[in-house]
């Protein structure tokens, strides 16, 4: 009954009736007739048609109607994230008491001068406010809290009648929701105390616990480590080919403890080179459908934070008997590639291994090889291995340069903090030949194991990053030509080559930051999915994720379905139909963590930045424009703190052109773009709304701004 009605209306090209859709239906009796109403209601209430106020109905696709989830800004706008289809921008005017993760209704009104669609909320059709995390604040005996999302603008009443909760001011806590009291006000219970604000940690665990993020590990997964063992028995070694002779090693940060992967290498006498990628053989030990498998499945990935790391897998599994530590035994998969002098894979073998690491390298050490023939004690015998490791990097580097791998050389902040989790200092992440170098061994064995499985057609999970869309390369080369950049670029073609040209082509520009930064928002996001699509952004025909099985479930993943097919040759009907149906979530859900854990992790780095920037009120820093509205620009300090400079600021009346993406004095005839260099004074920052302002001193073209006094 469900599927007819919707294809009832799909097929139609107008809003229908409840009698309309019955006489197309053809019921005959009343039994029927009840079963039609209340699937048709059900629809309605699960959104997947629409019951307009004319007591009509429509699906979403079949008109100005959208369904999605609204995500708010702290200024009252949102945007309206479609499925499949560009976000919607929501004014404040339009918004119709929609709150932040609302499922809602939205019509598109039109598309706006710069490009975007603009819609209005018609009606919210799913609300999850199960729990909130937020802060404790008495007002005149009434416990309330405050969440901690500010773009949740409603408020909470505790409900302390029944029990001395021993709450005070400033404790950070999980509640419960329990019911409306009245317009964007709801009664609550308390879940869980985190702590008080100002206890170490406790900022961190509340934004971790806003995302339902799991910080620690249930009973059951607790107890089947038990059964895992703190080395490699002989019997678990039968069967494996025996790697523990060869030279096998490590390259990590200097504080990783969940090594994933190690590798190896050999120049062949035809010349080629022989390299090894060797991956912790971490679904040996979590089986499938076992309480850790489970939990690793829901958690979908490690989340790595300023002061920890909340693992996927129990310690005792990611830095112990998974983790390929120095001097002993472990169990591997490894993909041992024959490479020729043009970078191309010419022959390879993917098998169970068992190999012992020679050393535990790290990248700044390595990078001291391999830069600046500094071999530091402990490297002596491994220095030459890395000189050919690097002159095989570039090879493969040039391999996918010619094939249109886009780097855009994204730049990192890394968060300094001392024992009390306060930001000490914030310095860029360094990025050396040594991390070029396992970047680009693990991509040739993820598109080597991703190949091999899709001409095999066989059910896999792969790392999809689609073209992206034209509309919004469009809209990228229109800003270029406001920027008053020419450009040699077909809009028909949206190839990885074509955007590796424009890329380079920007490269001059004194703006390229900020260029190249807006390129690659207007790239879609990389996902998982049971289908090929290709990696746009390697510029790969096949890609999946097989080197980072401690703390990615999809790897986890690919190995079990390497052990099934190729080590286990179990291809019955029965294993591809679960698996066809199993990796649709594994995909999605994964897909899913992943984007919570970013957006959770760059939350903590927003919050860490705004508490470094209460230390330095009052101090001046240079920086560069990274956004423009028409409320103010965003400044973006060499360090990458980010800090806004608010209209009201800046001592002028200023016009804002939104294609241009430009603010102009009206007195002073002062432009400030994207890219312009700036001298800013810190004027106020807040950790709790992650918010930084500016004050403008000057451009950095010498040109001083005007002094509030000085301003007639």
């Amino acid at each position: 009954m469900k599927d007819r009605i919707l294809e009832i209306l799909k097929n139609s090209n107008k809003a229908l009736t409840v009698e309309d859709i019955d006489d197309r239906l053809n019921i005959k009796d009343i039994k029927e007739t009840k079963e039609f109403l209340s699937v048709l209601n059900e629809l309605e209430e699960d959104g997947e048609v629409y019951h307009s106020n004319k007591n009509k109905y429509m699906i979403f696709d079949n008109g100005p109607l959208k369904k999605g989830i609204i995500r708010m800004n702290k200024k009252g706008f949102g945007f309206v994230e479609v499925q499949g289809s560009e976000d919607i921008f929501i004014s404040i005017d339009n918004i119709n008491n929609a709150i932040h993760n609302d499922v809602v209704v939205v019509e598109i009104l039109k598309r706006k001068e710069d490009g975007r669609l603009e819609g209005r909320i018609v009606r919210t059709i799913k609300r999850d406010l199960s729990t909130v995390v937020g802060e404790i604040l008495f007002k005149k005996g009434v416990c309330t809290v405050v969440p901690d999302d500010n773009k949740l603008k409603i408020e909470l009443v505790i409900n302390t009648e029944d029990e001395n909760l021993g709450l005070v001011d400033g404790h950070k806590v999980i509640v419960k929701v329990d019911k409306l009291l009245e317009k964007g006000k709801y009664l609550c219970s308390l879940d869980k105390i985190i702590g008080h604000k100002n206890d170490p940690g406790v900022d961190i665990l509340s934004i971790v616990y806003n995302y339902e993020i799991k910080d620690t590990f249930d009973e059951e997964t607790i107890a089947e480590l038990d059964n895992i063992p703190e080395e490699v028995s002989e019997e678990e070694k039968k069967g494996r080919r025996d790697l523990t002779g060869e030279v096998i090693f490590t390259i990590d940060g200097d504080d990783t403890k969940d090594i994933d992967d190690a590798i190896s290498i050999e120049k062949l006498e035809n010349g080629h080179y022989k390299l090894g990628v060797h991956i912790a053989d971490v679904s040996y030990y979590v089986k499938e459908g076992s309480a850790l498998d489970n939990e690793a499945m829901m958690r979908g990935t490690s989340v790595y934070l300023v002061d920890r790391v909340i693992p996927m897998l129990p310690h005792k599994l990611s830095n112990g008997i998974c983790s390929l530590n120095p001097n002993v035994e472990r169990l591997a998969m490894s993909c041992v590639m024959e490479i020729d002098e043009n970078g191309k894979t010419v022959d390879y073998e993917i098998f169970e291994s068992l190999i012992k690491s020679r050393i535990q390298m790290t990248y700044k050490k390595a990078n001291q090889v391999i830069e600046e023939d500094i071999i530091p004690e402990g490297y002596e015998e491994y220095a030459d291995k890395l000189k050919l490791m690097n002159e095989l990097s570039l090879i493969i580097r040039k391999e996918k340069n010619n094939r249109g791998y886009i780097d855009f050389d994204v730049k990192e902040a890394k968060i300094l903090v001392d024992e009390k989790c306060h930001p000490t200092d914030i310095i860029l992440r360094n990025r050396g030949r040594g991390e070029n170098i396992i970047e680009d061994f693990m991509i040739c064995a993820n598109e080597c194991v991703a190949t091999h499985i899709f001409y095999m057609t066989l059910p896999f999970i792969y790392r999809v990053h689609e073209y992206p869309k034209e509309e919004k390369i469009r809209e990228y080369l229109s800003y270029l030509q406001t920027m008053g950049i020419t450009v040699n670029a077909n809009i028909k073609d949206v190839s990885p080559k074509s955007m590796q040209r424009l890329l380079y082509g920007l490269k001059k520009e004194k703006h390229y930051q900020v260029l190249s930064t807006q390129l690659l928002r207007s790239m879609q996001k990389a996902v998982y999915m049971p289908q090929n699509l290709g990696h746009y952004g390697l510029a790969s025909k096949c890609y999946t994720h097989f080197t980072s099985p401690i703390r990615r479930y999809p790897d986890t993943t690919v190995h079990r379905l390497l052990r099934t097919y190729l080590f286990n040759n179990d291809m019955s009907p029965e294993t591809l139909k679960k698996w066809e149906e199993k990796l649709v979530f594994i995909a999605d859900n994964s897909s899913q963590k992943e984007r919570e854990s970013i957006d959770c992790e760059r939350d903590v780095e927003s919050m860490k930045m705004a508490e470094y920037m209460e230390d330095h009120i009052g101090e001046e820093f240079e920086g560069m424009v990274s956004g423009v509205a028409n409320f103010g620009m965003f400044v973006q300090l060499d360090n990458l703190v980010e800090g806004l400079i608010h209209i009201s600021e800046m001592k002028d009346f200023f016009h804002y052109d939104d294609v241009a993406q430009t603010l102009t004095g009206e007195r002073t005839k002062q432009r400030y773009r994207l890219g312009d260099r700036l001298l800013v004074k810190v004027i106020r920052a807040c950790k709790e709304e992650k918010a930084i302002d500016f004050e403008l001193v000057k451009k950095l073209d010498g040109e001083v701004c005007e002094k509030e006094d000085e301003v007639k």
